[in-house]
């Protein structure tokens, strides 16, 4: 689809090789056309009566062009039926006086420029000429008035009428190629296929219009009633192909004219790239409607239909002449901008929009809030095809919902879906699927006890040695693994090997506690506890000496439905500890409601507290918050005597960090235990150590 501001001109990149093809058609055309135009005073002696009849239909008919069929991008005129039998019956010369008169009336009807009645005209005439070539072939006139046609003159005809219609083909595919770019060959067969039923069909009526003519003029008229089963054939095509590219609710492009749109403008791109060298760039948008959901279940379908509608004119208008709006299905609606120069544009652009859909809506009386995430991905920074554009943009849509944001551009890092990480999905699956495999395997990291500087248990860290790419990231495996069923595989796979280990190190004399980290999907259901209590009793290793780890985040998005589980893990006799402390939504009627019994200050607020005073002060407020919860108190990041000073004097229980020891693997932890010195201890006042004693 072209922009509607290039219906009377060319992108300017193409102009120069556009109107210089134009301008070489119309001066061929004049050269053939000039000498012949003596011929035309001998017109009149034959049935002038019938010519100025075939000749006024002609023009009366392009007035009211046929709409365009398949997917042609122009319009079919009716005049060339009367035109090509005048071609047959009078010549060359009187085809195109009459078919230029009809290009020239409805050039001033339909608001034509100057270039494009001329262009237009011309290539009628090569048209005409290249078909005039071959009925010279014939010896006579067996088309005149008083000739008699036989087969081998209708043969004629007809491959006079084939050869008028690959001319005039051939030099409209080239001009459509020359302005708009794209394969010629592809362009043509295309112009060919749609231009067979309705053009061709104009064309082979020509001669039953000239048999017409030899009964008697008064019949001509008749051929009107072709003409129009032609023209309700074009017109019904034209429909069906407007129908397979919109919507029916909401009248907007739907996903097919979508993916045509973007198509186009992927080739105008390129083509303005290779001409200038500068990377040109357009946005595809998807915008899905927030709470329509709601709406629907509240309100009913019939509701929900009027709202689409709706919104889906204020998206039109809010959008500038030139972007399509598109909608996909449901809820969801594509928007593509072009000549989108950089992201700030491509923000603003959406943040309108965003801010058009902020205003309720009201129906029936009744105020609707409904608003809209937009997801942007730029051509060709985040796709240079259809599908990965769309995918891209709805992965950030998704995004901008997930943040309460109206507007997200697509970043990798927020795509769970990329092939890096399907790649990388799949190879954790058979990795964890391999329970021989030594890829996965975990560290631990020593939990110090601040008051005595004892080993009071270890924080179990799992770790991912893949073959090819090394040692994979810790948090890129979780946001691999996370939205998917192998979190379930990998989180059942912590619990087999830390029970398991667990009863190792029992065996050799050493008892501690080992915290395990899960995701708040683990807790949904029962089968994480269903899997603990199975390895426990299976290596005889006590509840108490695994804990549960869970992130602040997390919990707060859905304590309800973990809340069961959590109280399943109590009962059993596991520790809770929740993760992460201060970096989420803490609801203190959740707190005092869960079954915890520890919270672990995340590390970004403790390395930071010995030069920071403000970070010194939160992380003291959480010590004093923990306490007056009878929680004990982890601190994550410790790393350099002074911060474990500060939290030994602001009356943290536990700590972990680098000052101590990093995560090591497991069979090197016994020979640290064996070297670890305690540091210097601090003696607490009284009220500290009660306090302590009451909740180790």
């Amino acid at each position: 689809m072209y922009s509607p501001a290039l219906r009377n001109s060319a992108p300017p990149e193409r102009e120069k090789a556009f109107f210089g093809y134009v301008a070489v058609v119309c001066a061929v055309a004049l050269a053939i056309v000039i000498p012949a135009l003596p011929e035309l005073r001998g017109v009149p002696t034959h049935s002038p009566a019938t010519y100025w009849l075939l000749a006024v239909l002609a023009v009366v008919a392009d007035l009211r062009p046929f709409p365009p069929p398949g997917g042609q991008r122009s319009v079919v005129f009716p005049s060339i039926c009367f035109t090509f039998a005048i071609l047959l019956m009078w010549g060359f010369e009187a085809a195109v006086v009459v078919q230029t008169a009809a290009v020239v009336a409805s050039a001033v009807r339909m608001q034509h420029r100057p270039w494009r009645a001329a262009f237009n005209a011309a290539q009628y005439a090569l048209a005409f000429g290249a078909a005039a070539a071959v009925l010279l072939a014939t010896e006579g006139e067996p088309f005149a008035p008083g000739g008699k046609p036989g087969w081998t003159d209708v043969g004629l005809a007809l491959a006079a009428a084939g050869v008028w219609f690959l001319v005039n083909n051939v030099l409209v595919t080239t001009a459509v190629a020359l302005r708009f770019g794209g394969s010629w060959w592809r362009a043509l067969g295309e112009n060919l296929a749609d231009d067979a039923l309705t053009t061709g069909s104009l064309l082979l009526l020509a001669p039953v219009l000239v048999g017409t003519t030899r009964a008697s003029a008064a019949l001509i008229p008749l051929v009107i009633v072709p003409l129009l089963a032609v023209n309700r054939m074009a017109r019904l095509s034209s429909e069906q192909n407007r129908a397979a590219r919109t919507d029916p609710l909401t009248r907007l492009a739907n996903r097919k004219a979508l993916q045509i749109e973007v198509g186009d403008h992927i080739s105008a791109c390129a083509r303005r790239t290779s001409v200038d060298n500068r990377e040109h760039r357009f946005a595809l948008m998807i915008l899905d409607i927030d709470r329509f959901k709601y709406v629907n279940d509240a309100l009913g379908h019939a509701v929900g239909d009027r709202l689409l509608v709706e919104i889906a004119q204020r998206i039109d208008r809010a959008v500038p002449d030139g972007n399509l709006v598109a909608r996909l299905g449901g809820d969801e609606f594509a928007i593509v901008a072009p000549d989108i120069d950089n992201l700030d544009d491509a923000r603003a652009a959406a943040s309108a929009i965003a801010g058009v859909l902020s205003v309720p809506v009201v129906l029936d009386g009744m105020t609707l809030d409904v608003g809209g995430s937009i997801g942007i991905a730029i051509f060709p920074t985040h796709g240079d095809d259809f599908e990965t554009l769309l995918r891209h943009a709805d992965v950030a849509m998704y995004d901008a919902k997930a943040r309460g944001d109206a507007v997200a551009v697509y970043a990798p890092e927020v795509d769970h879906n990329s092939p890096d990480r399907l790649s990388l999905l799949a190879d954790l699956r058979l990795a964890l699927e391999n329970t021989d495999s030594s890829e996965v395997m975990f560290y631990y990291q020593p939990q110090v006890e601040m008051a005595t500087g004892a080993v009071v248990g270890v924080e179990a860290l799992l770790r991912w040695h893949h073959p090819h790419k090394g040692l994979i990231d810790p948090e890129e495996l979780i946001r691999v693994a996370e939205h998917s069923g192998v979190m379930r595989m990998l989180t059942l796979r912590v619990v087999d090997d830390v029970v398991g280990q667990l009863a190792k190190w029992r065996a050799n004399g050493l008892t501690m506690r080992a915290a395990i980290n899960v995701s708040v999907r683990d807790l949904h259901t029962g089968e994480v506890v269903d899997r603990l209590v199975e390895q426990l009793d299976h290596y005889d290793v006590a509840p108490e000496y695994v804990q549960m780890e869970i992130t602040e985040g997390a919990l707060m998005a859905d304590p309800r439905r973990v809340l069961a589980t959590l109280q399943r893990l109590d009962t059993l006799g596991v520790a809770l500890s929740l993760d992460d402390f201060g970096t989420g939504y803490s609801s203190m009627q959740h707190l005092r409601r869960l079954p915890l019994s520890e919270v672990k200050i995340d590390r970004s607020f403790v390395l930071g507290m010995a030069d920071d005073p403000d970070d010194d002060a939160i992380v003291r407020s959480m010590i004093d918050l923990a306490g007056a919860l009878n929680l004990r108190v982890v601190a994550e990041g410790v790393e350099d005597d002074r911060t474990r000073r500060l939290l030994v004097g602001a009356g943290c229980h536990v700590a972990q960090g680098w000052y101590y020891a990093r995560p090591m693997p497991a069979d090197e932890l016994a020979s640290w235990l064996a070297r670890y010195r305690p540091p210097e201890q601090f003696a607490w006042p009284a009220t500290d150590r009660a306090r302590d004693d009451d909740v180790a």
